[in-house]
């Protein structure tokens, strides 16, 4: 097999993963384990610069796999269903339930040796979140995430068949249609991915990376929106390139609000507060102290986290409180331990959760649409697969249940690298012929026009567009008028993209433009609404 690398520039590779979370990680571990090559690469310093690190609460575990329980397969499928308002894509949910705890057992627990929580007699501490009927979710105290994505990191860093590429910023796919410069290719009825333009964020140039099979497993798009819990470079880079490429999106409407981010006056940070502690106990009040989530949902505050952080928002609206409280009393456990990455974020924003409520507001959280893919993480275009939150496989549906995301990522980054093992294999990659085809980039502006005030304000009006007219509430009227802004927005940056020499501050400007464009013309498109698509007219 062909070396990862053949110079700094230009590099023609097996297998090109973009993105390092638990789906990356995965799906570069499954692939390298099968004797595969693979290059990853990835915007951050580290493989752990995306949501996938941030996640708190934990990754559903079957409560099959205590030896002499009854299956609990068919209830989580009920859970999923019902959460995501029966809009679920009905086999990816089966897909889920059924390779889920093998999933798990093999990659995380046997493989990256994951110490997950555990009782007194040694067996896993499974926990609940809102949508839950039981519990089941296994995690490593309030930073699951973190915890998973040190083992996974470990076991990639580690792996001779892997090869690393930090401080990459993903520019655009590379098809046999748009970028070949051969006549022959424009007549080729089968259009194909080739690869990707990335920016070396180091030295400020594009580079290309022409791949034999494409991975794009970019992550979420919660920064488009003015109050989020996710990492910074979540901006729908995937998405965007993708639907520049012509691939089939699906659910874009659909931008799950986590109900309870921790609530800073002065701040747009937006810290989660895990969904583990309502599971544990606590319970959500206004600003007079009373409990009202039962006023809404016989579920009170287990719901699922459309009904509450809908709910929430009604409740701020009718009584004009800027926030409501998290009231942490009934938790058993002692806080510092089984929380502390809430305990120190509360800390240091001076609130002692010991003794008083932890002030929260919803925030975007997770994205349930994304690039329509199939049980196996293929797309419609042809040597491209999406993975993790930037795809859309159907599973959540209309809202996602808790904890559900970083078992999709684990299920369908093994799904995808075997797919991919038993293609490379039977397959033929590019030939030298179509790779000669690709261009280098080429610059088509030189001004450097990248000023920080200008990138800052058109930022500013994304994220507070999508986060009045295109948010938890929506109407007709909210939405036609984010969607002439943000056409008219996408329109002057895309002049300003071809003018200016390029940066990473100004593609991830590009690509998050690009997306809210795309999620505002779905939910406008969209007249029903149903769970996280709450329309009020």
């Amino acid at each position: 097999m062909r070396s990862c690398i053949v110079e700094s520039s230009r590099r023609h590779v097996p297998v090109l993963i973009i993105g390092s979370g638990v789906a990356g990680c995965t799906a570069a571990l499954t692939l390298a384990d099968a004797g595969c090559e693979v290059l990853l690469i990835n915007a951050g310093d580290t493989l752990a610069d995306g949501n996938s690190d941030l996640a708190q609460g934990g990754i559903i575990y079957h409560a099959a796999q205590k030896p002499g329980a009854p299956s609990d397969a068919h209830a989580l499928e009920k859970d999923i269903l019902v959460a995501g308002h029966e809009y679920n894509y009905r086999k990816a949910v089966r897909h889920l339930c059924q390779q889920g705890p093998r999933c798990v057992d093999s990659m995380l627990i046997e493989r990256a040796k994951i110490a997950f929580d555990r009782n007194d007699d040694g067996s896993y501490h499974l926990t609940r979140e809102g949508g839950h009927s039981a519990p089941r979710i296994l995690h490593c105290a309030d930073y699951s995430g973190h915890a998973i994505m040190q083992g996974l990191s470990a076991q990639v860093e580690a792996h001779a068949n892997i090869t690393r590429l930090p401080r990459r910023t993903a520019i655009d796919l590379l098809t046999s249609r748009h970028q070949a410069r051969a006549s022959q290719c424009r007549y080729e009825v089968d259009n194909r991915c080739l690869g990707a333009y990335v920016l070396n964020n180091d030295s400020g140039e594009p580079e290309t990376i022409l791949a034999d099979w494409t991975v794009l497993a970019t992550g979420g798009v919660g920064r488009i929106f003015l109050h989020s819990t996710n990492a910074p470079g979540c901006v729908g880079t995937g998405v965007a390139m993708a639907f520049r490429a012509g691939v089939a999106l699906a659910n874009m409407e659909f931008m799950q609000f986590h109900p309870t981010a921790l609530y800073e006056e002065r701040s747009h940070r937006r810290s989660l507060i895990t969904e583990a502690m309502r599971g544990e106990g606590a319970r959500l009040l206004d600003h007079k102290g009373r409990n009202f989530m039962r006023d809404y949902d016989p579920r009170g505050d287990l719901a699922p986290r459309d009904v509450v952080a809908q709910a929430m928002m009604d409740e701020m609206l009718h009584t004009g409180a800027p926030c409501l409280y998290l009231d942490v009393s009934g938790v058993k456990q002692d806080l510092p331990t089984r929380f502390p990455t809430v305990y120190r974020n509360c800390r240091e924003a001076g609130i002692d959760i010991l003794n008083e409520p932890i002030p929260v507001v919803p925030a975007a959280h997770y994205f349930c649409g994304g690039i329509l893919t199939d049980l196996r993480g293929r797309t419609s275009l042809n040597g491209l697969y999406a993975i993790g939150e930037c795809s859309c496989t159907g599973l959540h549906g209309a809202n996602r249940l808790a904890s559900t995301s970083l078992l999709e990522a684990l299920v369908w980054g093994m799904d995808c690298g075997t797919d991919l093992v038993h293609r490379i294999r039977k397959e033929r990659g590019l030939s030298r012929q179509l790779a000669d085809a690709i261009p280098d980039w080429q610059h088509e502006g030189n001004e450097r026009l990248d000023d920080p005030a200008l990138v800052a304000q058109d930022w500013a009006t994304i994220r507070n567009t999508m986060w009045n007219y295109v948010g938890i509430a929506r109407t007709e009227a909210r939405l036609r008028r984010a969607f002439e802004d943000m056409r008219d927005l996408v329109r002057h940056i895309h002049d300003f993209y071809k003018r200016t020499r390029i940066t990473r501050r100004l593609v991830e400007l590009f690509h998050g433009a690009q997306t809210a464009y795309s999620i505002t013309q779905a939910a406008l498109r969209n007249r029903t609404g149903i769970g996280c698509h709450h329309r009020i007219d």
